[in-house]
């Protein structure tokens, strides 16, 4: 090999090292990037936000069996905020149940439901979530009569501070609140407004304004 051929085989061995080299390092960058969206998707799930979906017809028509929330992990619970937690009466904690419901009662109001109407503090307060299923009812209660004394465990007419009186829709087949008791804030995995399945219900839920 004269010194040209050398001299041109050490120009390919060059280019052909700085093609390897720039291969490699445009394979980290993507693995890189691969990496820390992964992480950035756990952190969002586990402090933000994460999907969930129902099971069962208890928040029906709200909600229906086999609908895909997001549920957000943040912000403060307030009256009438759809909600997710464990299910309270789960056979055992490997069971992973959850429950969703609608909070009807929170620290500090007095709740009880006469002739099918919820009163909070005395006052009767209007449930639009539920005019289809009065309208359904005909003369039979969607709500029968109750007050916190009937809740199990609960000792006041008031709900008391850091829990919650949460109740199904559908309230014939619910099991809430009338059957597990108050359920406590830090046990709330988070509350949902935006249905995201199936695609022609797909947006957000309608506030009880």
């Amino acid at each position: 090999m004269n010194t040209e051929q050398e001299e041109s085989w050490k120009d390919n061995q060059s280019k052909n090292n700085k093609a390897s080299n720039s291969f490699f390092k445009e394979l980290l960058n993507i693995l890189f990037s691969v990496v820390v969206a992964y992480l950035l998707f756990l952190l969002i799930r586990a402090y933000l936000f994460f999907p969930f979906q129902v099971v069962g017809p208890s928040m029906y028509p709200t909600l229906q069996d086999g609908d895909r929330l997001i549920l957000n992990r943040l912000g403060q619970l307030d009256r009438f905020d759809v909600v997710v937690f464990p299910a309270p009466d789960a056979e055992s904690s490997e069971n992973n149940e959850e429950y969703v419901k609608r909070i009807i009662g929170v620290p500090g109001d007095e709740i009880s439901y006469q002739d099918d109407e919820l009163y909070i503090d005395g006052e009767v307060v209007e449930e639009k979530y539920l005019e289809t299923l009065k309208e359904d009812q005909e003369n039979s209660l969607l709500t029968p009569d109750f007050t916190l004394l009937d809740v199990p465990g609960s000792e006041s007419l008031v709900v008391p501070e850091g829990m919650y009186l949460v109740l199904g829709d559908n309230r014939e087949v619910s099991k809430d609140s009338r059957m597990f008791g108050l359920v406590p804030e830090e046990v709330i995995e988070g509350t949902t407004s935006l249905r995201i399945w199936p695609l022609n219900r797909i947006g957000f839920l309608e506030k009880n304004e």
